[in-house]
C-alpha cells in the first residue's frame, strides 16, 4: 500500500431552475465538491492494487460523477463531466514499477533471442545434414563412374591387346592410377618432398595393398 496523488477535473454548471439554491444554499460550492471527491476517492482507492488503479481510471471517474450528481443536484448544480487526469505515486514506487516493466521486457527479449538461436542451430544442422547427404550422393556417383570407366577400359584393352590377362590389365590400371596420384601429390603447393618406394615387385605389392584395404572396409 502506498500513497498516491490524484488529480480530478470536474465540469459543472448551475441549473437554471435552481439558481436561487445554487447562490444561497452553499457558501463555497467548490470546497463542497472537493470534499465529496475526496470522500469518494478515499473509499474507492484502498480497495484496489496500484496497477488496478491505473486501469480503473474511467470507473473511478464514473463513481465520482454519480456521487456528486446525487448530492449537488439538490443545491442547484449539474455535474457535466468528471475526469481523473493524473495518478502520481511516490518516485520510488514509480522507479520500482519501471524496473519491473524493464525486467519483463528484458526477459521477453532474452526468450526471443534464445528462440532465434535455437532456430538458427536447427537450420544449420539441417543444412549440414543435407550437405553431407548430397556429398555422399556425389561420392557414390563418382565411384560408380570410376567403376564403369575401369570396366570399359578392361574390355577395350582385352580386345586390343591379344594375350593380355585380366591380372595384367588390372596391374596396368592400378599402376597408372598410382602414377597419377604421385603426380597430384607432387604438384600440390604445400608439398616439399615426396618419398616414392620402388622395387621390382612394386606392382604386385601395390595391387595386394589395395585389395587388402578394400577387403578391410
Amino acid at each position: 500500500n502506498v500513497f498516491i496523488n490524484t488529480v480530478v477535473s470536474i465540469q459543472y454548471q448551475v441549473l437554471q431552475e435552481k439558481v436561487y439554491d445554487a447562490f444561497y444554499a452553499l457558501t463555497n460550492p467548490t470546497r463542497q465538491i472537493t470534499a465529496h471527491v475526496f470522500d469518494v476517492l478515499r473509499s474507492e482507492l484502498p480497495n484496489l492494487e496500484l496497477d488496478e488503479v491505473f486501469e480503473a481510471k474511467d470507473e473511478l471517474a464514473k463513481t465520482v460523477k454519480e456521487a456528486l450528481s446525487s448530492t449537488m443536484t439538490q443545491y442547484g448544480y449539474q455535474i457535466l463531466q468528471v475526469l481523473v487526469t493524473e495518478l502520481d505515486p511516490p518516485l520510488r514506487v514509480k522507479n520500482a514499477m519501471n524496473e519491473i516493466n524493464s525486467n519483463e521486457r528484458l526477459k521477453y527479449a532474452v526468450a526471443e533471442q534464445a528462440e532465434g538461436q535455437k532456430i538458427l542451430k536447427v537450420k544449420s544442422a539441417e543444412a549440414e545434414a543435407e550437405s553431407k547427404y548430397l556429398s555422399g550422393v556425389g561420392v557414390a556417383k563418382q565411384r560408380k563412374a570410376i567403376v564403369d570407366g575401369l570396366r570399359e577400359s578392361i574390355v577395350d584393352f582385352s580386345g586390343g591387346v591379344k594375350g593380355a590377362s585380366n591380372k595384367d590389365i588390372m596391374d596396368l590400371l592400378l599402376l597408372t592410377q598410382y602414377f597419377d596420384c604421385i603426380r597430384d601429390v607432387g604438384s600440390a603447393p604445400n608439398c616439399k618432398t615426396t618419398f616414392v618406394p620402388c622395387s621390382k615387385s612394386m606392382g604386385d605389392d601395390l595391387r595386394s595393398s589395395l585389395i587388402q584395404a578394400d577387403a578391410a572396409k
